[in-house]
């Protein structure tokens, strides 16, 4: 027996039309007034605009909702259709903003007000079901309701599937097998912060409902974040305060790591609180086949570093903080293993406040994986994937990852990222799931060899003016003494095998470089000090034969270009 409910029928559940609904996890709820919907004084609407904010702060909405209802509702005979037929453009606009905003890969809600009676009389079930086929909404607000009913989704069925019922109020047990999805008011502040709703049944969608005009709320996407759910983010009272951008960002990186992990969070294995070594801190457990899914509510306002929760370390599998993007190994003491995580800290003052908290989260995956770095190239191989991402910096939606569809391979971190220094965070995609994530680090000021043989045609003959040096081997070893600039180690100390080359046997004259000039029409693109020794553009006589000059690395590379040659390497000067 299941509290109130001796049987619980899951077959809403079960339903393929209405899963997707699992998948969303970020909610926007405007009145039809609200200037993001449309604006009455230029007669635009401004929702796309919106969007496309939201998708660069927090990857965008998976649901909005346009709202003209309430309060408005009541004060004529109109009717809640009535004021849905009334708005810009009419119904036929409204419909143009839905498929609009499912091909940017959104859902559409509308409103149902159950308590309208003393307005123009309607049958509910007729109107709603003509309102959802009229602007092909993909669900349905249930204002006041905790529930819904048989009728209300045979009606919004009538009209298109896939149609979702989400109540205002969080259903009760005995309604739950009649709804697949519902919000928990933010009226729940007190440690350890779980929902009911969520230990009953994991795959029933919730929305935490968040008001940003009130207060900086970062608990309320903390709290979503560390129970598996989404946020309904409630734009009904006008504000928008100058904390909002900033806290979105937080809410992005919580929203992220729920997409990549959905299927995690509505594990029916699912444990909350397990044991931890401190208190104020609280842990969850999501595991799914290949994958361990630890999320971590903090209420310790100076952070924390320390061994937190244990673990059964399996064969074949690693441990990442995905919060951080850094690897974890965890710690062995007798046969216990021990996670160690790394916590932010936040100031006091927000303590007993809605803008408490930190998080953090802890995935164990799958090894399935394998990353490799050598000098400026980044080369991988994956056992099962449908693509790779790969990040230089922690993996955000403000930033844009080099994303390729093959199995194996190999890139030049400086031609990928123009760049060869920091973190790279190299991930394994199995659909929209994350399925592992290895992550390789540059140390700034770290030597790397960033440039590349320019390769020349093979010379059958000796050219002119050079030497053959015979192929041989040798052990690499190099001498310096000032470490300022740290000097490259890759191959101090190998054995390296050489193949022959011709080496010129004199330095390069100014009477060569000049023939070089004159012929090319050669100018650096920085003059400054170039051939400096010459004399209006002259070699000073009797200096023809001598070495040529103040001439740069490029300049130098020009020459051997021009001349059919390439600069020797470090290693076949050294050889």
């Amino acid at each position: 027996m299941l509290y109130d409910v001796e049987h619980f029928d899951s077959s809403i559940y079960e339903r393929q039309d209405l899963k997707w609904i699992q998948k969303a996890f970020v909610m926007h709820l405007l009145m039809a007034w609200d200037k993001s919907y449309y604006d009455y004084a230029t007669g635009k609407f401004n929702l796309n605009a919106f969007l496309k904010k939201g998708q660069f702060l927090f990857g965008g909405d998976d649901v909005v909702c346009l709202w003209p209802t309430w309060p408005t509702l009541g004060m004529d005979q109109r009717n809640q259709f009535d004021m849905y037929r009334d708005l810009p453009g009419g119904l036929h606009s409204i419909r143009a903003l839905a498929d609009t905003v499912r091909k940017m890969g959104l859902k559409f809600f509308i409103a149902y007000n159950p308590w309208d009676a003393s307005t123009r009389a309607q049958g509910h079930l007729q109107g709603l079901e003509y309102l959802i086929r009229e602007t092909s909404a993909d669900g349905v607000v249930l204002d006041t309701q905790g529930e819904s009913s048989k009728e209300l989704q045979a009606a919004a069925d009538k009209a298109k599937l896939g149609v979702i019922m989400y109540s205002e109020g969080i259903a009760v047990p005995k309604n739950m097998n009649g709804i697949v999805a519902g919000r928990v008011h933010n009226a729940l502040y007190y440690p350890p912060m779980l929902n009911l709703n969520k230990l009953i049944k994991p795959d029933f969608a919730i929305f935490r409902v968040a008001e940003v005009y009130k207060e900086p709320i970062l608990r309320e996407y903390a709290t979503s974040f560390f129970n598996g759910y989404g946020t309904e983010i409630n734009q009904f009272a006008p504000g928008h305060p100058e904390e909002e951008q900033a806290q979105y960002l937080f809410f992005g990186k919580t929203s992220m790591i729920l997409r990549e992990s959905s299927n995690n969070f509505i594990s029916k294995n699912y444990s909350p609180l397990i044991a931890t070594t401190h208190d104020s801190l609280w842990v969850n457990q999501w595991p799914v086949d290949k994958k361990t899914i630890y999320t971590i509510f903090s209420l310790k306002p100076e952070g924390f570093k320390g061994n937190l929760f244990t673990v059964k370390t399996k064969k074949g599998f690693h441990f990442v903080d995905l919060w951080n993007h850094v690897p974890i190994t965890p710690l062995q003491k007798d046969s216990i293993h021990i996670i160690p995580v790394d916590l932010s800290s936040f100031d006091s003052k927000y303590l007993g406040t809605n803008n408490e908290g930190a998080v953090g989260c802890i995935a164990e995956f799958e090894e399935v994986l394998s990353v490799e770095r050598n000098e400026k190239f980044l080369s991988w191989s994956c056992k099962e994937n449908d693509f790779i991402k790969i990040w230089a910096g922690n993996p955000s939606y403000q930033t844009k990852p080099l994303v390729l569809r093959d199995s194996k391979g190999r890139i030049d971190l400086t031609n990928e990222f123009g760049h060869c220094q920091g973190k790279f965070v190299v991930q394994a995609f199995k659909g929209d799931q994350l399925i592992d994530e290895v992550v390789v680090s540059i140390k700034p000021g770290e030597p790397v060899l960033i440039s590349e043989i320019e390769k020349t045609l093979p010379a059958a003959n000796a050219p002119k003016g050079m030497v053959k040096i015979l192929a041989g081997k040798f052990t690499y070893h190099s001498t310096h003494g000032d470490e300022f600039i740290s000097y490259p180690t890759n191959q101090e100390g190998k054995i390296l095998s050489m193949n022959d080359f011709y080496m010129d046997k004199f330095p390069i004259t100014n009477r060569q470089f000049k023939e070089f000039v004159d012929a090319s029409h050669y100018v650096p693109a920085d003059t400054t000090n170039f051939l400096k020794h010459w004399k209006n553009k002259s070699i000073p006589k009797g200096e023809e034969n001598f070495p040529v000059i103040y001439v740069s690395y490029e300049d130098a590379k020009a020459y051997a270009r021009w001349a059919g040659k390439r600069l020797p390497t470090e290693i076949e000067w050294q050889f």
